[in-house]
């Protein structure tokens, strides 16, 4: 397998994770699709990241669509960890999550690239938004997280995956938010997630 992404993206991290989680080999080609001799779009018509190159040369994009198929992938060593439920309704609930995490992510990149403007060309009233966005999506998952060590079941989850990553991800790219100091159950199940070798060999660039 190949996967096309940056070394940043919290969404490209979360495929990382997962494939090495489950002990999968593939190749990480990093193209960032803000760069100017980007190739993201061959990959991905819309011009974003991850997109990966299955063994069968097949394209596929959009991080959820790669983590449905590498759940689906039946060449994962014996006892490699399931992160989707093959109950179709527990699956749900556990997608829901990772949407959550993921609008949060979507939020943090809206204040990123605002953030990058001139001072007296930023919007307050967008920034306003989606640091609401941002706080409203930790709150619920901070509920969740409170009530057992994963945010869903007995074991880790594509939703612990993803929420790690973003938390991770606004730690160095929204670093005024803060979110550890009224997240604490957020805060302790980042620190089990950062202490696996997945998500410690995927830290990003500073």
């Amino acid at each position: 397998m190949k996967l096309i992404g940056s070394l940043t993206s919290p969404y490209v991290r979360k495929i990382r994770v997962m494939l090495l989680e489950k002990n999968l080999p593939f190749d990480l080609v990093i193209d960032s699709p803000w760069e100017p001799s980007t190739h993201v779009s061959d990959f991905n018509p819309l011009g974003k990241v991850p997109a990966l190159v299955t063994d069968e040369g097949e394209t596929l994009f959009d991080s959820n669509i790669l983590a449905e198929y590498i759940e689906l992938l039946d060449v994962a060593p014996p006892h490699a960890p399931k992160f989707l439920p093959a109950d179709r309704a527990a699956a749900l609930r556990i997608r829901q999550l990772v949407m959550l995490a993921d609008g949060i992510a979507d939020a943090g990149v809206a204040v990123f690239l605002e953030i990058k403007r001139p001072v007296d060309h930023q919007d307050a009233n967008w920034l306003a938004r989606q640091h609401g966005k941002i706080l409203r999506g930790l709150a619920a998952l901070e509920s969740r997280a409170s009530a057992s060590t994963w945010l869903a079941g007995e074991e880790m989850s594509l939703a612990d995956i993803a929420l790690g990553c973003v938390l991770l991800w606004l730690d160095i790219r929204v670093s005024t938010l803060k979110w550890r100091d009224d997240h604490p159950a957020l805060s302790r199940l980042v620190a089990t997630l950062s202490a696996r070798p997945s998500f410690q060999n995927t830290i990003p660039p500073a």
